[in-house]
């Protein structure tokens, strides 16, 4: 009877990774997380999966500014505001700065050209701010608030006698105008004093200025006239009526300037960064007007984008205030109805008072990277922007660093833009290399899809637009053209270093669904020696789901790369581990 060797059968052990992290870019990193990544998702967590294809807008420009969400998408395009693709009449817009558009209700505001929209009416567009100037006679008269003229009016030292109800008296002696009362009969004194000023145009004030205006005037003849006031009344009529404004003005019965010369204007001030919050805009400028330095916040009367310097004493007037904090302003935005500014170092919230008493705060903490301030986004009420140290989620009190997984790379520039629980940003590297960046909020994840350069967002319905390469890419595919085939890859971290007890890799089991037209290779780099080795191309005729085995040599640790096209579903890895010798 002839006896054979016994084998002895290795002891195997086997490892699974079933739940792919997405990317995380440092040198030791958690099994399922991957050193880099191109196309890839977290859409479909925890599977490992490609990014789904974007679409391109049929449609050439000229010079791309800026785009916004509204009921459509509006862009400017070399100076035209387009809604949904029609050109409008907002034309001659500045092509050389950065644009800003912003929302204020049925509005877009545009900055820094200080213009509007109305979208629900897109006849009513114009300037913010108005200038007016007139040469000629000027006619001052003392009346009431709305503008009429008081009918009986006496200059004197001494009361008029027999004086009718309402009758006027300028008391030179006591330097104050009274009112007489028949039911009283007292003569009272008038806290505030009108003056109409009168000009020899038809029509032309009503279109540029209107009822409470703040304004600033020059030229005008009394002093008490000039410099910043409020319109109490603003009348004129192209054909029947003569143009005149009402201020708190003069105590005189009527004066005639003749050979006039008087500027009107309504001045929106220059900033850096504006946002709109609780129906008012709000905006900050650091700098020199060429007088001074400024260092302020400002935001418009309620509801009206064209009064930033009305003055009425009221809870809806403009507001103005400077600030001691060092730098210049790097972004603003409307956090959870709360007017957010920041600099690099500091975060200035403002307090909005139901009262007018707006105040702000002074938060030392990081604020917004210079050049980042379209990184400013909100995901499920959290706020999220690039400081100079990463990117950060902000809730009010302290900003708290969510970009560990990317690494030591000091990126610059950032852009960002929303859709659903994903944070788009968009920024460049040391090396001036750009890179897209999606932080998945609800899952806690970061993938690297591509090096797109996006210039700004904006999502409308169930697309998220990005301004790419002076064109429209729609981000999830759902209009213009669709892209072609791309090509999808993921590297791994370093793997087996931790394995003890002469343990060794023998076998890769990869389980994974394909769809048709879809592959991808495998390749594997050993003891870190910078080499990539081909291990195989994995295709399915049809759609399916199969394992595929793959074996590497024995080696102290390796790192595999995965390079495809097509859609891929990859469920899991699976390891199988050998004991082995000890050489």
């Amino acid at each position: 009877m002839a006896y054979y060797p016994k084998l002895t059968q290795r002891a195997t052990s086997r490892q699974i990774v079933d739940t792919f992290a997405g990317y995380n870019h440092n040198l030791k990193i958690r099994d399922g997380e991957f050193f880099d990544t191109k196309n890839m998702t977290t859409q479909h967590y925890p599977m490992l999966a490609n990014r789904g294809k974007r679409g391109r807008l049929d449609r050439s420009f000229t010079k791309l500014q800026a785009i916004i969400a509204k009921d459509a998408l509006y862009w400017v395009d070399n100076g035209t505001l387009y809604a949904n693709g029609y050109a409008t009449g907002l034309t001659g817009l500045q092509t050389e700065k950065e644009t800003q558009l912003v929302s204020m209700g049925a509005y877009i505001c545009i900055f820094p050209d200080k213009k509007y929209i109305n979208t629900q009416d897109l006849s009513d567009y114009g300037s913010m701010g108005a200038e007016w100037s007139y040469t000629g006679a000027v006619t001052y008269t003392m009346c009431h608030q709305d503008g009429t003229y008081y009918t009986d009016v006496t200059k004197s030292a001494d009361a008029p006698e027999n004086p009718a109800n309402g009758a006027i008296w300028i008391d030179i002696t006591n330097n104050v105008v009274r009112e007489y009362s028949v039911y009283t009969e007292t003569w009272t004194v008038l806290e505030t004093v009108y003056t109409r000023v009168d000009f020899l145009t038809m029509g032309q004030l009503v279109t540029a200025f209107k009822e409470y205006d703040g304004i600033n005037i020059s030229g005008a003849y009394f002093e008490d006239l000039n410099g910043s006031k409020i319109l109490y009344a603003v009348g004129g009529d192209p054909v029947t009526s003569y143009d005149y404004v009402v201020l708190i003005g003069i105590q005189e019965e009527q004066y005639t300037q003749t050979g006039a010369n008087i500027r009107f204007s309504r001045k929106v001030p220059d900033m850096d960064y504006v946002c709109e919050a609780q129906n008012r805009l709000w905006g900050c400028f650091y700098g020199n007007d060429g007088t001074q330095n400024i260092n302020e916040v400002y935001c418009c009367a309620l509801g009206d984008f064209r009064n930033w310097e009305q003055y009425l004493g009221v809870s809806t007037d403009s507001w103005r205030a400077s600030r001691g904090s060092d730098g210049p302003w790097t972004g603003c935005i409307n956090y959870l109805g709360t007017p957010t500014f920041f600099k690099e170092n500091v975060i200035h919230p403002v307090s909005v008072s139901s009262v007018g008493a707006h105040q702000i705060g002074d938060i030392p903490a990081r604020g917004v990277q210079q050049c980042s301030h379209k990184s400013l986004c909100v995901v499920n009420e959290t706020l999220y922007y690039k400081s100079r140290t990463g990117v950060v989620a902000y809730q009010g009190g302290m900003p708290a660093d969510i970009s560990q997984a990317l690494g030591e790379e000091k990126y610059y520039s950032a852009v960002a833009g929303v859709f659903g629980q994903r944070y788009y940003i968009s920024m460049k590297d040391s090396g001036n290399m750009w890179h897209l960046f999606v932080f998945d909020a609800g899952k806690g994840l970061w993938m690297h899809e591509d090096n797109t350069h996006a210039e700004c967002f904006a999502q409308v319905g169930d697309e998220l637009y990005a301004v790419v390469a002076n064109g429209i890419t729609a981000l999830n595919g759902t209009e213009g053209t669709p892209e072609g085939d791309f090509e999808w890859s993921c590297t791994s971290g370093v793997l087996t270093y931790e394995y003890p007890d002469r343990k060794y890799l023998s076998r890769f089991n990869i389980r994974v669904n394909m769809g048709i037209g879809s592959g991808f290779r495998m390749f594997i780099e050993y003891d870190s020696s910078g080499t990539w080795n081909y291990a195989g191309y994995f295709h399915l005729p049809v759609t399916g789901t199969v394992t595929i085995p793959v074996r590497p040599r024995r080696c102290d640790h390796l790192r595999i790369k995965f390079l495809g096209h097509g859609d891929i579903r990859m469920y899991s890895i699976a390891r199988i581990l050998e004991k082995g010798s000890d050489v």
